[in-house]
């Protein structure tokens, strides 16, 4: 029994995230040979049938200046979080101050990159326009 409490992590990330993906590849498997069979039989598929489908399709978005700002104010958001964390650790243990506001350096520094590259997009207002 005790051997599970190092493995607890990666038994939950298999809980969380491998399980359900599985489920949802069996369950289109599923679907899909029951399309078939209609297709065979000669039978027509409801347009509702149809538009449930391709809505579970994912769309990739395009990224504007207004998501990219957006990103990097939160990274920068998350790694203030982490490196005050750090400040207010270093009070009982002054070891953790420096690995920890190291450790939001990371975050922090993404989010600039993501901000500073939001002036550069070339998909800014004009994009979005288009779309609506």
């Amino acid at each position: 029994m005790e051997i599970l409490i190092p493995l607890a992590p990666f038994i939950m990330v298999v809980a969380i995230v491998v399980i359900p993906k599985w489920l949802r590849s069996r369950e289109r498997q599923e679907m899909q040979a029951t399309i078939r069979a209609a297709i065979d039989k000669g039978q027509e598929l409801p347009p509702e049938l149809i538009e449930a489908m391709s809505k579970d399709v994912k769309v990739r978005k395009v990224s504007t200046a207004q998501s990219d700002i957006r990103t990097g104010i939160i990274l920068i958001a998350v790694g203030a979080g982490i490196a005050a964390f750090g400040w207010m650790v270093g009070y009982e243990e002054s070891d953790a101050v420096y690995p920890l506001m190291g450790i939001g350096l990371i975050p922090g520094l993404i989010g600039i990159a993501y901000v500073v590259l939001s002036f550069f997009n070339p998909n800014k207002t004009d994009r979005i326009e288009k779309q609506v």
